[in-house]
């Protein structure tokens, strides 16, 4: 089958939809599915499309929708769809939703947001990754943990870094941030932090190489978002057999269930300390952080990803 996948995500981008969209190109291709990966649909022969993105992809899947009424179409609902273009932007928004013969998310949590008629055609698709290449080796002079993310308010990316200043000074906690600032404000603060708070450091963005290795070596992965729709830092960190700490949000309880003993209140950077504090200092709960971690692991395999995609594609094709 010769099937179109259309991100907004540019070519050379490191964000999560390109790499989302390259990998699921990938399983489809181990398919035997032809599959062409762009930017944009402007009414090339296909089977079938894939769209990222409800309102960022609209265009696209209107263009789809004109050359193809009745073939399918896949839209994979990303997070800035859920937690905000449907009600900054609800009718392109909708549009798409209504367009689509079936719905992809990557955590539980999402169908509440869905309207009730559209609830059937979802499919949660959790996001997958590679173990790691190398045992984990993780020093003994600092107490590190990671924060893996861009700088942009969706992430509140300076929670962790005003975290780790509440913690008690005798504690060896360093927190290491890996990800692009948006923009040159962005870039000012990060470099502020770093030459005010000791425990900071920012390494900016990097490639997906450098960010196995940091989980190689980290102790904790904090992800500290206001919203997500189900960020892959969070299966590669699993997989990797990293403990996470996360904000209290659907887009995190979605993929790390209601009875994950890491969460913290949103925004709340005493509450945060306080449990790196903890983690640091009760070895029986960082072990129950990285217990609970092996117990998803499953879900986020590669293998359990394409055989969702797999199984998907057959129910719209037969």
């Amino acid at each position: 089958m010769k099937i179109h996948l259309v991100t907004p995500a540019k070519k050379h981008s490191l964000n999560g939809n390109r790499t989302s969209a390259l990998r699921w190109a990938d399983m489809l291709r181990d398919k035997g599915h032809v599959v062409h990966v762009d930017t944009d649909y402007n009414g090339e022969p296909t089977d079938l499309l894939i769209a990222l993105h409800a309102w960022r992809s609209a265009g696209a899947i209107a263009r789809y929708r004109q050359h193809y009424p009745i073939q399918p179409l896949i839209v994979a609902l990303g997070g800035t769809d859920v937690n905000g273009f449907l009600k900054s932007n609800p009718e392109t928004t909708l549009r798409s939703i209504h367009a689509a013969d079936a719905l992809v998310c990557l955590h539980d949590l999402i169908a509440e947001t869905l309207p009730v008629d559209q609830r059937q055609k979802l499919n949660v698709i959790r996001q997958s990754a590679l173990p790691l290449s190398m045992p984990r080796q993780i020093g003994s002079q600092y107490f590190d943990v990671c924060v893996i993310g861009h700088l942009r308010e969706e992430k509140d990316p300076f929670r962790t870094a005003l975290a780790a200043r509440l913690v008690p000074e005798a504690s060896r906690l360093r927190v290491i941030h890996l990800g692009k600032a948006y923009d040159y404000t962005w870039e000012q603060r990060a470099k502020q932090e770093m030459a005010d708070n000791p425990r900071y450091y920012w390494k900016g963005e990097v490639a997906g190489w450098q960010v196995r290795r940091e989980l190689v070596s980290t102790q904790l992965m904090v992800i500290s978002s206001n919203q997500e729709g189900g960020a892959n830092v969070v299966s590669e960190a699993i997989v990797a057999g990293v403990p996470i700490i996360a904000s209290d949000i659907a887009g995190n309880r979605g993929l790390l269930g209601e009875e994950f003993p890491g969460y913290y209140p949103v925004g709340d950077e005493q509450a945060l300390a306080n449990l790196l504090h903890r983690v640091e200092t009760d070895p029986s709960f960082l072990t129950s952080l990285k217990t609970y971690g092996q117990r998803l692991a499953p879900l986020f395999s590669p293998e359990h990803e394409a055989s969702a995609w797999a199984k998907l594609l057959i129910r719209l094709t037969n």
